[in-house]
């Protein structure tokens, strides 16, 4: 039956009550601080009277009928718990608010994200840093680091773009190398992986286009096919010569005849 007493102390402490004498001027008996302490919380007792000191007998039961409300004590023991923590939960608070990071490791968590499940190349990481306003410093620190761990090569980038790009979209290796640059991939590296496609299967590739499209411009002259056909193969990178090749091949097997068709740009 310790804790009553514990409360008027925190009470007290609260309040700023003197300690150590009772009411009448006492010896601070703990009657008199148990009476006291249920004046203050039943707001019928003075708050300025003395208070009760920790470890005498308690009898643990309400005095002068005053409820002993529990609600007001909860209210009380937060406020005393903020009182006298105060300087503690204001340093919790502030751990909690952690302070800006630091540049290098905003930078690593940016690319980390960045790179989840889609390749990018240096260039595109270092944009999407510059962005964010990291510090040229810090962001060369973590994309060199990357680098060497592997997690940026714009060489395998390239090659995977090539044999994605062109199988996926058909487009010839002028389109793809195009495509890299905008990347920011090195010329080098754009040169070796767009080599990678020779000119029997950039060739293979553009019939094979043809003949998808083919069935979608029957009903047209034979001009207006061309033209269609020729022109699909130029927006996909395909040179113009090696473009009016293939359709005229195509009109051809279907009986178009394309010995007058002239040789001009489309």
């Amino acid at each position: 039956m310790t804790r009553r007493t514990d409360w008027a102390e925190y009470e007290f402490a609260a309040s700023g009550a003197p300690r150590g004498r009772g009411t009448e001027g006492g010896d601070g008996s703990a009657v008199d601080g148990d009476a006291a302490y249920d004046g203050i919380a039943d707001g019928s007792g003075p708050r300025d009277g003395g208070g009760a000191r920790a470890g005498g007998p308690r009898d643990g039961g309400p005095r002068d009928g005053g409820p002993r409300g529990g609600r007001g004590r909860r209210r009380r023991t937060f406020g005393e718990a903020v009182a006298e923590d105060g300087d503690a939960s204001s340093s919790s608070r502030a751990e909690r608010e952690e302070p800006p990071a630091d540049p290098v490791e905003r930078a690593r968590a940016i690319c980390l994200r960045l790179l989840t499940g889609t390749p990018r190349t240096r260039k595109q990481l270092a944009d999407a840093l510059r962005e964010r306003e990291i510090p040229d410093e810090a962001a060369e620190e973590v994309l060199s680091r990357f680098e060497e761990v592997g997690l940026i090569n714009d060489s395998a980038f390239a090659d995977a773009w090539v044999e994605s790009r062109h199988h996926g979209r058909g487009l010839a290796r002028r389109a793809l190398a195009r495509e890299l640059r905008t990347k920011g991939v090195d010329p080098t590296l754009i040169d070796a992986a767009v080599s990678r496609l020779d000119s029997e299967q950039e060739e293979e590739t553009a019939r094979e286009l043809v003949a998808r499209k083919l069935r979608a411009t029957r009903g047209l002259d034979r001009d207006k096919r061309l033209r269609r056909l020729a022109g699909m193969l130029a927006r996909k990178g395909y040179p113009e010569g090696l473009a009016l090749r293939v359709v005229r091949q195509a009109l051809e097997e279907e009986g178009e005849d394309t010995e007058f068709l002239g040789d001009e740009g489309f």
